[in-house]
Order: structure tokens, then C-alpha cells, then sequence
């Protein structure tokens, strides 16, 4: 699959001199533009490379940790369901959680229960990624 990291190069340097970041909680979904990576890593979609995210962990104003959504319920041992979002069974995919610049925020689609965002938080910090 040809992927174009020439396209989102340009939107990536529209981003960077964004002026704004967006104010964020711990336990939101976003869309952010999580852009065009490398081999297996996680994607953006369509023309924004959008994909939605949890905040797991506010580090600052402009910085979190994230872990992408995904829809598909492939059996592993990273991914937890989160119920519904959007309307679509929801998992997060904890092997692609990455430092994230609050630039990329796009839109706030919702914040999680409180009871289940704790139950994620405790869950994630028990996976062995050693």
C-alpha cells in the first residue's frame, strides 16, 4: 500500500505553526491528526489523517499521552474495550500509545465514565510490554 507522506508533510507544517493549542483533559476522546507513519504504526484517515484517541495522561498544557481507537476486535492481549463511541464498538490499542503535542487536537468527541477511565488506567499500568 503506497502511503503519502508527501501530502501529510504539508498539512504537518500547518500544524506545527498552529498558534493555538486546545485545552484537554485526562479521560477525553479526541480527533487528532495522528498523520502517515511507519509500517504497522497507528494511521491518521482521510485527507486530515484523523484518528480518534483517549487521553490516558496529561503531562502539561500541551503535551499528553494517548492511545489510539480502533473499531477492529482482533484478539490481543493490548486492546481493551471501551464500549461504545460514535456508535461503533470501541477498543484502545495500548501498543501504540505515544507522546502527543495538544497541536494535533482536532475535535472532542466525549469524556469517559469516570469508573471506566480508572478501571483503563488501572489495566494499562499492569500490561507487561517487556
Amino acid at each position: 500500500m503506497q502511503k503519502s507522506f508527501d501530502d501529510w508533510n504539508h498539512l504537518k507544517k500547518d500544524i506545527h505553526n498552529r498558534e493555538n493549542h486546545r485545552f484537554f483533559k485526562q479521560g477525553e476522546i479526541w480527533w487528532i491528526n495522528l498523520g502517515v507513519n511507519i509500517g504497522y504504526e497507528a494511521d491518521g484517515k482521510g485527507d486530515c489523517y484523523e484518528r480518534p484517541v483517549l487521553i490516558l495522561k496529561k503531562y502539561n498544557q500541551f503535551s499528553f499521552l494517548a492511545v489510539p481507537l480502533t473499531t477492529a476486535n482482533k484478539e490481543n492481549p493490548y486492546k481493551l474495550s471501551i464500549g461504545k463511541i460514535e456508535d461503533k464498538d470501541s477498543f484502545i490499542n495500548t501498543s501504540q500509545l505515544r507522546y502527543v503535542d495538544s497541536k494535533r487536537l482536532t475535535n472532542k468527541v466525549t469524556t469517559l465514565d469516570k469508573d471506566l477511565f480508572l478501571v483503563i488506567k488501572q489495566k494499562t499500568s499492569q500490561i507487561n510490554f517487556g
